[in-house]
């Protein structure tokens, strides 16, 4: 299930390499998130979210941090857990 969201994005990193003979290459997006609601909760927090592979950090690398985005995000599964990631990412222009 895909959906469009606008996110702030406050960083960004890349990880591409080899551990234990097994090859990894992925972006990772931290966020701007809210709190759940409750009694023991207030504020934002950073969260992070996936975006495809490392070529993807090059997109973004020379923004100025933190910036708007428009995502448009997925929901995928493995058939035992669900985790969202992002299938793009545009930049809002500041005015």
């Amino acid at each position: 299930m895909q959906f469009k969201s606008q996110i702030v994005v406050l960083g960004a990193k890349a990880s591409k390499g080899e551990f234990n003979g097994r090859p990894f290459d992925s972006t990772t997006v931290y966020y701007q998130a809210d709190l759940q609601d409750g009694e023991n909760f207030a504020g934002q927090v950073g969260a992070e979210i996936k975006w495809g592979t490392s070529f993807n950090f090059e997109k973004i690398k020379n923004q100025k941090y933190p910036f708007m985005a428009d995502v448009v995000m997925e929901q995928v599964s493995n058939g035992k857990t669900t985790v969202t990631i992002i299938k793009e990412l545009t930049a809002v222009a500041q005015k």
